[in-house]
């Protein structure tokens, strides 16, 4: 309760601010919509904000745990060479400058226009770059005396990524995806301004502002507000599950 309760606090202190400046101040509802009537939307339009949460969920998870594979991997790879960490950072570093406003366009124009691969190539390519800066971070902070000791064992490279390296790597690991299960959504969502199938959270954003109903364009805000802290409480949730040595440490 002493971690939950501040922050809930605070939330419902600021949504009662915003709906007594929104109120008192006379704001145009096409500036800012008071809280009220986006939680009289999204009542409304339920079924059509689940609907769309599926749609933009699901190009999400899939582009989270595809680009979260590719980032393992290039990483378990880097992490044995010098050449290849000299090579990939830099390269990876460029395709997390890669703007989702100029990226999505292209891809959307590479694939028919009911296809959801533009979207979730988004998504995957958004994510590779923090797993892996992380998990490459982690990689190669090899405890001295934990690898001395593996080479005493006279253990291989597949035997000491998987007893050493990997288990040592883990919090680095889940540090990168919890970053990347926030931005798995927001790409998702912003890919879909985009173009293509107009199924999604995104796509209900731009159609509803474009008719001036901006309570409801709001209301798609905020399923995707309580998409992304799904996906990140998910991450804690399979953190915790991976890492219960490291709870009982904290605790």
């Amino acid at each position: 309760m002493r971690r939950v309760l501040p922050p809930v606090i605070v939330g419902v202190l600021a949504l009662v601010l915003w709906e007594l400046v929104v109120t008192l101040g006379r704001i145009a509802p096409f500036i800012l919509p008071a809280p009220s009537a986006i939680w009289r939307e999204l009542l409304t339009q339920r079924a059509n904000v689940w609907e769309a949460a599926l749609a933009s969920g699901t190009n999400a998870l899939v582009g989270l745990v595809c680009g979260t594979l590719l980032a393992i991997l290039a990483a378990l790879l880097t992490s044995r060479s010098r050449i290849l960490g000299e090579i990939s950072v830099p390269f990876a570093a460029v395709i997390n400058a890669l703007p989702i406003i100029a990226l999505a366009p292209i891809l959307n124009n590479m694939f028919e226009s009911t296809s959801s691969v533009p979207r979730r190539l988004v998504t995957a390519i958004v994510v590779f770059f923090p797993v892996f800066l992380n998990l490459l971070r982690g990689l190669r902070e090899v405890n001295p005396v934990h690898q001395e000791l593996m080479h005493t064992y006279a253990a291989g490279g597949w035997t000491f990524a998987r007893k050493v390296r990997l288990p040592g790597a883990l919090p680095h690991l889940f540090t990168g995806l919890r970053q990347a299960s926030s931005l798995a959504v927001i790409a998702a969502v912003v890919a879909e301004y985009f173009g293509g199938l107009q199924d999604g959270l995104g796509a209900r954003i731009t159609s509803a502002a474009a008719f001036t109903a901006y309570p409801r364009a709001w209301a798609f805000v905020a399923g995707a507000c309580l998409l992304g802290l799904t996906f990140y409480l998910a991450t804690l949730l399979l953190e915790r599950l991976a890492m219960p040595w490291r709870q009982q440490l904290i605790s």
